[in-house]
């Protein structure tokens, strides 16, 4: 191992998962091949009906591992209209590039909520805004919203690079919305990849501490926010908070966010981190051997952010300035603390 990068490979995950969860994660994988054996003829009944018991089933596993949050199993029947709708269009093929930042805004806008939000306080805080109106005299409207400010100012957002960069903006957006004190979370930027040219199970997980920018003091005793698109294996998760813990630094709690989740992946996370709670707006059910979420939505990252050349890969301030000015006047202070990060 280089002193500068640290690896973490499948089979160190694989050892935190139990038999009951390995049964379930086969079960899975044959339903979603009978269930596949339908595609081609595009057997829509069949489909349907496939889909239907895989749900049943994730339903059933969820419950018995609390740490697993999915929007539809966690929320009211009214809400999951929404969440079908957001999700169906994130994985559409012809979603082009502006519609999946939208709908992506969408997703993580739910998931807070899903996290912060339900079930609701009693205690409530206030909004005192100062209108436009002025005629005859200035105006003030107040709304009145869930006080969670000791839920929310205590965050850190952790940036695992690329495609995790947008939607951990988006999430420090909410927490300074919701904030009565206008918090604007610290950065934590990590560059891991994985090594794409392994299977599933031999995956490794590779963590470049010179590319990453962090200040490990303001992680301890902190409440550690990750933001990714899809949670696969779970491996750049474990492989970062493995990392930290091991350098002496300790969370208060560690919150996952992620628009599609596969369940080996939910699983490991767990098992591995158990102060770590997962919130997913869809839970999908099986991993092909490389690693892919089935049915998934494609590489989220290159949808949310453009591909890179092979040859000249964008470093995290070129990512930033190509994101344009309507996301760079919307996040504003998310942008500067990035900035403040990296530069510092």
């Amino acid at each position: 191992m280089e002193e500068d990068k640290i690896i973490l490979k499948a089979e160190d995950l694989d050892g935190y998962l139990t038999k009951k969860d390995m049964d379930d994660l086969a079960l899975l994988k044959s339903m979603y091949a009978d269930t596949m054996s339908h595609f081609e003829a595009k057997d829509e009944k069949k489909i349907v009906e496939g889909f239907d018991k895989m749900g049943k089933e994730l339903q059933r596993i969820c419950k018995e591992n609390p740490q697993i949050k999915v929007f539809s199993f966690e929320t009211d029947e009214g809400s999951h209209a929404e969440a079908s709708r957001v999700i169906s269009k994130l994985r559409d093929i012809n979603t082009g590039h502006q519609e999946f930042i939208y709908y992506s805004q969408r997703a993580y806008e739910m998931l807070f909520r899903l996290a912060y939000t339900a079930p609701h306080s009693d205690k409530k805080g206030h909004l005192v805004v100062k209108t436009p109106v002025t005629f005859p005299v200035q105006n003030y409207a107040v709304h009145k919203i869930p006080d969670i400010d000791a839920k929310i100012e205590n965050s850190v957002m952790c940036v695992m690079l690329r495609g995790a960069l947008l939607p951990s903006i988006i999430m420090s957006k909410e927490i300074e919305e919701y904030s009565s004190h206008d918090y604007v979370t610290p950065f934590a930027l990590f560059k891991i990849n994985r090594d794409d040219t392994k299977k599933e199970d031999d995956m490794e997980y590779i963590l470049n501490l010179k590319k990453s920018f962090f200040n490990i003091e303001e992680l301890d005793g902190k409440d550690w926010v990750f933001a990714d698109p899809m949670n696969a294996t779970g491996g750049s998760l474990v492989t970062v908070v493995k990392y930290l813990e091991s350098q002496g630094v300790h969370p208060k709690s560690i919150k996952f966010f992620n628009v599609i989740s596969a369940l080996k992946g939910s699983l490991r996370v767990a098992r591995a981190l158990p102060n770590c709670t997962c919130y997913t707006l869809w839970l999908d059910p099986v991993l092909n051997e490389k690693a892919y979420i089935m049915p998934g939505l494609g590489d989220a990252g290159d949808r949310l952010n453009g591909c890179d050349k092979k040859d000249s890969p964008r470093n995290i301030i070129r990512l930033i300035a190509d994101y344009g000015s309507s996301i760079a006047a919307l996040y504003h202070n998310q942008l500067t603390k990035i900035e403040q990060t990296v530069l510092d």
